[in-house]
């Protein structure tokens, strides 16, 4: 896990290595054990080092195969790479190292871009071509590795963060109206391409772009699932289809334990990350880490899991420890958290992540989380609600139980020339839920939620929550593997059980039914729920700035009413309406964008 930046320049001169440099400094809570860069030309490249894999100096990067053909940079962990190694072994290919960086190098030379469909893991990387000058840039299939992109005139500039980017300069820091639609639609949801920033791009999950040193590119998705029911599945019942997503997670865990350091566990005591605790103690794991998070409790809103999460730690028996974060720690780590944020991300269990992530980073350098598992098998309670939709209706009852706000209130809150003329957001659903590959209306609303919604809200988090303290997060639930069963599954066996129900029959054949059969929890932070106190002042301090002023982002009526009652203002999805707006300022103010 680390962090990665470039340049590439089509103009004619030579990569600009001190901007570079300038990135590869913004990256350097990624990867705090080394650094390194590598210019050749028009091209430059930089990177943060987080040692997982080969601890040793022959892991460092950037790094050149044996045979000097190509250089690359990268980002993640391929968990099959010994088995990789072994099989470019016998195609002659020699390694100086035992890192997953060397793999994929010369998985590059001898498959090319199609050696992407060999890895499991996540990725992000940069791969330079020396004889032709050609860059290959590609993410892995969930978009769990981040890849942001800045075209110029003449350059192209790319980075692990958006912040990096920032850093090296010439950045257009306009806001994006559609970005921006979709931020206060979908719930801070902005998908690929789009960033809040008219300047800066992210390269899409699942895909491989080919920038030739003309600047011209191609680009290729290499992986989509079908949300369909497969041949090979017919006649399985309820108890093959549990004993079947069992061993397929079972496998995803065992994948992510490879590693030369210590792995723990995110465990937040459901049955998520409850199960991947139970799997590893199943497969023999022992004096497993075990780390929970808790807040104070805030207008009546409790803001701890420690029952279930001690239950689990004490039922497998390992090492656990259990952070309680009282309200006003709450409100110095906010800003933290913010400039942790590649983009603006309001869930507010943004904070507890950062700050479990600061704790956890002390002992363990990887832990395995829960993350995905709620988007992949039908988790939330609104999946019932579309189960019966005929496909037709399916788009507007999704934006109708997922949205924040309808499009028509957007103009009371925003300033006239950041409107869009139409819904993009609401199109947007149309759009993909209309493409073929999903069988039902569930189907084609789990498939939005997983390679978008989770992309772009959850995933990012975690990623960026994490890394801040060189911390590496493996998300077994996001093993494509797992996805691809996943979504050929029956839609009544998600569903069932209240949601998630094939993966709580899984779990009643190895946790403890209490925690199986508790009610859905997650990250409570009652401080921002409820904006309290300091965090509440935090807000107005914002909203009051001079730059917020200048701005003129949102109407001043409209941020007047919201001050005016901070916690009687909630979007249709329940959120803090005042807390919405001010991330997003907070968020601009903490990069420096006026």
């Amino acid at each position: 896990m680390c962090g990665l930046s470039g340049e590439i320049r089509f103009d004619g001169g030579p990569a600009d290595l001190t901007a570079v440099e300038r990135m590869s400094g913004r990256l350097a809570a990624r990867g705090p054990d080394g650094e390194g860069t590598w210019t050749r030309g028009a091209v430059a490249l930089g990177h943060r080092r987080l040692k997982i894999i080969d601890l040793s100096d022959q892991g460092a990067q950037p790094m050149t195969d044996a045979r000097g053909q190509v250089t690359g940079v990268f980002n993640g962990c391929v968990y099959n790479y010994p088995q990789l190694r072994e099989e470019l072994r016998g195609l002659g290919y020699r390694f100086t190292s035992t890192s997953d960086t060397e793999v994929v190098l010369n998985a590059y030379l001898e498959w090319g871009t199609a050696c992407v469909e060999r890895f499991h893991g996540m990725f992000a990387f940069a791969v330079v071509e020396h004889r032709t000058g050609r860059v290959v840039l590609a993410r892995d299939r969930l978009g769990i590795k981040p890849l942001y992109l800045a075209r110029t005139p003449g350059r192209l500039r790319f980075a692990s963060t958006l912040p990096a980017l920032l850093a090296a300069g010439d950045v257009d820091t306009s806001l994006d109206p559609v970005a921006l639609h979709h931020y206060l639609s979908w719930h801070a949801t902005v998908p690929a391409p789009h960033t809040i920033l008219n300047g800066v791009r992210k390269l899409p999950p699942a895909t491989v772009r080919v920038v030739e040193p003309d600047g011209t590119h191609r680009d290729h998705r290499y992986w989509q699932p079908s949300y369909t029911r497969r041949p090979e599945h017919t006649g399985m019942g309820p108890d093959e289809w549990r004993d079947t997503v069992l061993e397929a997670l079972r496998t995803a865990v065992r994948r992510r334990m490879v590693s030369d350091v210590p792995v723990g566990v995110l465990l937040s005591g459901g049955l998520d990350s409850s199960l991947i605790v139970g799997l590893l103690a199943d497969e023999g794991q022992r004096d497993l880490r075990t780390f929970s998070v808790g807040f104070e409790s805030e207008g009546g809103e409790q803001g701890d899991e420690f029952h279930y999460s001690d239950l689990v730690a004490r039922e497998f028996g390992t090492e656990h420890r259990r952070l309680m974060v009282p309200s006003d720690r709450v409100s110095t780590a906010l800003d933290g958290a913010i400039a942790a944020m590649s983009e603006p991300m309001i869930s507010h269990d943004v904070v507890a992540f950062h700050l479990l992530s600061e704790q956890v980073s002390k002992e363990v350098k990887v832990v395995q989380s829960g993350q995905g598992a709620d988007e992949v098998f039908a988790g939330y309670h609104w999946y019932p609600e579309l189960a019966g939709v005929p496909r037709e209706d399916e788009p507007e009852r999704y934006a109708a139980t997922y949205f924040d706000r309808p499009h028509a209130d957007l103009a009371g809150m925003l300033r006239p020339d950041l409107l869009t003329r139409d819904d993009v957001s609401g199109r947007f659903v149309r759009e993909h839920m209309a493409v073929p590959g999903a069988e039902t209306a569930l189907d084609a609303a789990l498939r939005l939620d997983t390679h978008v919604m989770l992309v772009d809200d959850p995933v990012k988090r975690v990623d960026n929550m994490t890394m801040a303290w060189g911390l590496e997060a493996r998300v077994p639930f996001l093993d494509h593997e797992l996805v691809e069963l996943a979504a050929a599954c029956p839609p009544e066996l998600k569903l069932a059980d209240g949601g998630k129900g094939v993966l709580k029959e899984a779990g009643r054949k190895l946790l403890p039914l209490e925690v199986v059969d508790r009610p859905k929890g997650y990250f409570p932070v009652p401080a921002i729920m409820h904006m309290a106190g300091p965090v509440l002042e935090r807000v107005r301090e914002a909203l009051e700035a001079p730059e917020a002023k200048r701005r003129g982002l949102f109407q001043e009526s409209y941020v007047a009413r919201l001050l005016a009652a901070p916690d009687e203002h909630r979007t249709k999805r329940g959120a803090n309406a005042l807390w919405q707006i001010a991330l997003l300022e907070i968020w601009l103010q903490t990069h420096g964008i006026t």
